[in-house]
C-alpha cells in the first residue's frame, strides 16, 4: 500500500465516522436536488516526491493527463475560455461551470493569473532570490470574484520554497484549497500541482522536493456512500506510481508540454467508479 492509498483511506474513515452534514449547501445535481455532504475541517498531507511519494490513490483510476492539461491551461495559456480547454486539451468536463457569456468560467483561474501576471512574478522572484519567503500564487483576488459569476477556487492559493541540501537545491510546494471532493477531486487537485512544481523546478534546474497539502473542508457527497465503502474494502497495487518530468533542466517554463509528463508504474485498481458531480 502506498502512502497515498493509506492517507486515502483513512481519510474516508475519519469523515465517515466523525464527519458532520452539511446544511445549506451550494451545490447542487444534474437533477437539480442540493448536494449535502459529510465533511470533515483541517485536513493536511505530507509527501517527500523527492524519495518517490506521489499523491495518487491506486484504489481506482485518477485522470491524470487531464488533470495535468488543466494546469497548462491555467498557467501556461493564463485563460479561463472553454474552447482552450476543450479544444487545445481535449478536457470536457468544465462546461457546467460555463457562465452566462457561453464561453467562459468568469474572471477566475487563468483570467486572474494572467491579469496579475501572477507565473511572471513568481518566476522572477524565484530567480531573483531563491531564499526569499513570498513566491505565493493566489487565485482568491476579491475583485475579480466580484466582478463576474463563476465557480469560485476551490485549490486557491500555493507556495515555493527553495532547501539546499548539499549540492543539491530542492524546491518545495503547498498547496491550500478551501473545498475537496474527497472520492472525486483529492488526487487530482494535488497531482496537479505537482506537476506545476515540477515545472518550475525544471525552470531552474532544481530538484523536486516536498509537497505539502492543507485542505479546510473535505468532504464525501451524501450520493458517494456506496462508493466510498467499496474504496474501502478495495485492495491497492503493490506499485508506486511515479509521475517524470521528461525535459532537460533549465526548460522555459512556457516550453513544457503536457506530454513531457509521463506517468510510471501506475496500475489502478479497476473498474472505474461512477461519480455524479456536484455543480
Amino acid at each position: 500500500m502506498t502512502k497515498a492509498d493509506l492517507i486515502f483511506k483513512q481519510n474516508i474513515k475519519n469523515i465517515l465516522n466523525n464527519g458532520v452534514m452539511s446544511e445549506h449547501a451550494r451545490p447542487h445535481y444534474k437533477n437539480g436536488q442540493q448536494a449535502n455532504s459529510k465533511y470533515i475541517t483541517g485536513s493536511f498531507a505530507e509527501y517527500d516526491i523527492s524519495k518517490g511519494e506521489f499523491p495518487i490513490t491506486t484504489l481506482r483510476p485518477i485522470a491524470i493527463k487531464a488533470a495535468i492539461k488543466e494546469i497548462f491551461w491555467i498557467y501556461q495559456d493564463q485563460s479561463n475560455e472553454i474552447d482552450v480547454l476543450e479544444n487545445k486539451y481535449g478536457v470536457n468536463y468544465w462546461r457546467d461551470w460555463v457562465i452566462e457569456d457561453g464561453h467562459t468560467i468568469g474572471q477566475r483561474y487563468g483570467a486572474t493569473v494572467r491579469k496579475y501576471h501572477i507565473i511572471d512574478n513568481l518566476l522572477a522572484g524565484l530567480a531573483k532570490n531563491p531564499w526569499n519567503r513570498r513566491n505565493i500564487i493566489n487565485l482568491w483576488q476579491y475583485e475579480d470574484l466580484a466582478s463576474t459569476a463563476g465557480l469560485l477556487p476551490c485549490a486557491f492559493q500555493s507556495m515555493y520554497d527553495v532547501r539546499k541540501v548539499g549540492n543539491e537545491i530542492y524546491l518545495d510546494a503547498t498547496l491550500i484549497q478551501r473545498s475537496n471532493d474527497m472520492l472525486v477531486a483529492h488526487h487530482i487537485n494535488a497531482m496537479q500541482y505537482v506537476a506545476l512544481q515540477m515545472m518550475i523546478a525544471k525552470h531552474f534546474g532544481w530538484k523536486v522536493g516536498k509537497f505539502f497539502y492543507f485542505i479546510n473542508n473535505l468532504h464525501i457527497y451524501d450520493n458517494q456512500f456506496d462508493q466510498a465503502d467499496e474504496l474501502l474494502n478495495r485492495v491497492p497495487s503493490d506499485e508506486q506510481p511515479m509521475l517524470k518530468l521528461n525535459v532537460p533542466d533549465g526548460t522555459n517554463f512556457f516550453d513544457i508540454k503536457p506530454t513531457d509528463f509521463i506517468l510510471e508504474n501506475y496500475h489502478p485498481v479497476k473498474p472505474q467508479l461512477k461519480f455524479e458531480l456536484a455543480i
